[in-house]
């Protein structure tokens, strides 16, 4: 087993507003795009009703549990809303976006180094992206656990998947965790991702793309 720092909750709950951040970012123009103003009111009133406030006094550590909370209800009422009103064609329409978002949000000068050093040294360049990976998705996933690494796979054992703790989040599960991100990594950084779900546990199996 690979030991990976543990990211602090100060970064966790940063990491956590900003994702609801890019929420209202992507989620605005899409839905005034595919329906109207009228229907980004109802979807914001949606949001607000299952968001908890932030004491200011509490720990980092409480504040990134209820956060990450408020980021869950968002998700789903996300997927549930464009389901209601544009069907499958607008889910995978959400998903292309949410790509291009992180796509948009994940490019800085580190990642054409990575790419660079990946025409070189494609095993060395993985084993780093699977480490990075291991440690940036620790506000998602924890608890996670790096069980295997090699220059052309890496194998994360998530025990008790944080997300499926939520009530309703199996959709999201599959078109955000298993859909939009393994969607991302394949075209920014070159590696695939799969899962193989157990109940609430999980293994995800991250791979060296060979061409």
């Amino acid at each position: 087993m690979q030991k990976i720092k543990t990211m602090p909750h100060r970064e966790k709950y940063a990491i956590v507003l900003d994702r609801i951040k890019s929420h209202d970012v992507l989620l605005s123009p899409f839905i005034k795009k595919h329906l109207d103003e009228q229907a980004l009111v109802e979807l914001k009133k949606l949001w607000q009703e299952g968001v908890k406030p932030i004491p200011e006094d509490s720990s980092f550590e409480e504040k990134y549990e209820i956060a990450y909370g408020n980021l869950m209800w968002q998700g789903k009422s996300n997927l549930k809303f464009i389901r209601m009103h544009l069907g499958d064609e607008g889910i995978e329409q959400y998903k292309l976006e949410q790509v291009e978002e992180l796509k948009r949000k994940n490019a800085s000068p580190a990642l054409i180094i990575l790419g660079l050093l990946r025409a070189i040294f494609p095993g060395s360049a993985f084993i780093m992206t699977a480490k990075k990976m291991a440690y940036q998705i620790q506000w998602l996933l924890p608890p996670m656990f790096l069980v295997e690494l090699t220059p052309n796979k890496a194998v994360y054992n998530i025990p008790q998947c944080k997300v499926i703790s939520f009530p309703d989040m199996e959709e999201a599960c599959i078109i955000d965790c298993q859909g939009t991100y393994p969607m991302w990594l394949a075209e920014q950084l070159k590696v695939g991702l799969t899962f193989e779900r157990q109940g609430n546990s999980c293994t995800a199996i991250l791979t060296r793309s060979v061409n």
